[in-house]
């Protein structure tokens, strides 16, 4: 059971929540470009990968179209400590298909298995794993899953959805078992993760009783919900309390950032999860349109004890 690695939301802020509240049994982070890992903009990428010793077993999330420079990457990622390297061959982004990453390589299956090989290369005994989607534009299990399976890989996380339906269909969890039926059949030591719409710790539990998956990867339910993995109710003096607390973590984390105001540069990036964590009870709304207005935590703090007040 494994948190998905989210653009923007994934940060070690965000894990830092989950080693307190109930922890995945694998941690995955942020996404950063096998590209940018080698140029101006490494520094921001290294900041991306930032992990506490706690966090193990972690895997880094990278993506990129140049087989050498996954190679590279591999041996950096390596080198930092990681317990694994993914590879993202699922993102709808269109800005990273621009650049012929993500889900683009589903149209490319020769350079996806080049981009594995060199990764493999790189990684030494470090598991390299792969997250992708059904297919591009249609049903592609029967061509793209073998072509990854193939080349015999730690792990293989399938987003039940086309590139094309993005979100805005249900997830296909009926063709998990076909997935499972090739995984045995060509690479039965390859452990698959699904992913797709699973809203609680029971689903995903039975769905892996259902299925024949080994794993589950969860995504939007995590949010705003450090709770999940131990599936308590907090009480909601609690939740609110989890609010200072994971803007806390946050600023810890971008001291740098800090202007002469007193408030973060990049502050505005965590309210997403302060409206995560501010719903589902009387005055919420009120609540969450206030917290949209601070600049850090320490007006986050003020805002949440007036109201519980």
């Amino acid at each position: 059971m494994v948190i998905a690695p989210m653009s923007g939301v994934t940060d070690e802020a965000f894990r830092l929540m989950f080693l307190k509240y109930g922890r995945p049994d694998v941690f995955w982070t942020e996404f950063v470009s096998t590209e940018g890992l080698f140029s101006k903009g490494r520094e921001h990428c290294l900041g991306i990968l930032k992990f506490n010793k706690k966090e193990h077993p972690i895997v880094a999330q990278v993506f990129g179209s140049d087989p050498l420079q996954f190679e590279a990457a591999a041996k950096d990622i390596a080198k930092l400590g990681f317990d694994g390297i993914d590879i993202n061959m699922g993102c709808p982004d269109r800005d990273i298909e621009k650049q012929g990453c993500g889900a683009t390589l589903i149209k490319n299956p020769s350079l996806a298995k080049e981009i594995i090989k060199a990764t493999k290369k790189g990684a030494g005994k470090m598991p390299v794993s792969v997250k992708t989607r059904i297919g591009y534009s249609k049903n592609q299990i029967a061509e793209w899953i073998p072509a990854l399976l193939e080349e015999d890989i730690a792990v293989l996380t399938v987003h039940f959805r086309t590139r094309s339906e993005m979100y805005k269909v249900d997830a296909h969890w009926e063709l998990a078992k076909e997935i499972v039926k090739l995984r045995d059949r060509i690479a039965p030591k390859t452990l698959l993760l699904g992913n797709g719409d699973v809203k609680s710790l029971q689903e995903a539990k039975r769905l892996v009783k259902e299925t024949g998956l080994d794993g589950i990867m969860i995504g939007r339910a995590v949010i705003g919900n450090p709770w999940f993995f131990s599936e308590r109710v907090p009480a909601l003096s609690e939740r609110l309390n989890a609010v200072i607390e994971h803007a806390e973590l946050f600023e810890e984390s971008h001291k740098e950032d800090v202007k002469a105001d007193g408030s973060y540069k990049q502050f505005d990036s965590i309210k997403k999860h302060f409206h995560a964590y501010t719903k589902g009870f009387k005055g919420a709304k009120e609540l969450r349109e206030r917290l949209m207005r601070v600049k850090n935590t320490a007006e986050a703090r003020e805002a949440i004890k007036q109201f519980l007040k």
